[in-house]
C-alpha cells in the first residue's frame, strides 16, 4: 500500500478543480483557488511529485466514437496460483476494450468493465478472453442506462 500524501484545504481546490478541467494553465488555477502562481505552482508541482496527481488526460465521449454498450463481466475461477494470475492479468491488460479491472473478495474472483460497439463486438472479446485463460465461470451483465459516471474522487483535507 502507498504512502498517504497529507493534504490541506488548498491542495484539495486545486486538485478539485484540475479534476474538472485538467488543462488549466497554472495561472487559472491560481486564480481559480486563490493564491498566487508561485504558491499554486510549488503545491502542483509537489502533488505531482508525491504521486497525488498522478496524470491528466483528455476524457473521450465512448458514445460518439461507437462503443454503445458498456458491459460488466464477472469472473469465477479454480485456478489461484501465481502463474495463472500472470497470465490472466497480462491477457486482460492487452484487451483494449476492458477499461476497468478488478480482483475481488466475495463469490466473484474477477470483474471486468468493457466498452464495446456491440454484442458482436463483446462476444469478440469473450471468445478472446476463453481462448487464452482457463476460467469457471464467466458472467455478464449489461447496462441499460448510465446513471452516473464521473472520473473525480472526493478529495478531504487530512493531516
Amino acid at each position: 500500500m502507498s504512502e498517504r500524501i497529507p493534504l490541506d484545504e488548498a491542495d484539495v481546490r486545486i486538485l478539485s478543480a484540475l479534476q474538472e478541467d485538467g488543462t488549466l494553465s497554472v495561472a487559472a488555477v491560481s486564480e481559480k483557488v486563490h493564491l498566487s502562481q508561485n504558491a499554486c505552482w510549488r503545491r502542483m508541482k509537489r502533488l505531482e511529485e508525491t504521486g497525488v496527481l498522478s496524470r491528466r488526460v483528455a476524457l473521450i465521449d465512448a458514445e460518439k466514437v461507437g462503443l454503445d454498450l458498456v458491459v460488466f463481466v464477472s469472473i469465477r475461477t479454480s485456478e489461484h496460483n501465481e502463474d495463472w494470475f500472470e497470465n490472466f492479468s497480462k491477457v486482460v491488460r492487452q484487451m483494449p476494450e476492458v477499461v476497468e479491472f478488478y480482483r475481488l473478495t466475495g463469490d466473484v474472483d474477477y470483474l471486468l468493465k468493457l466498452k464495446v460497439e456491440n454484442i458482436r463486438a463483446y462476444d469478440a472479446a469473450y471468445k478472446k478472453l476463453i481462448s487464452q485463460v482457463k476460467l469457471t465461470d464467466v458472467s455478464s451483465a449489461f447496462a441499460m442506462e448510465e446513471l452516473k459516471n464521473t472520473t473525480a474522487i472526493p478529495v478531504k483535507p487530512f493531516a
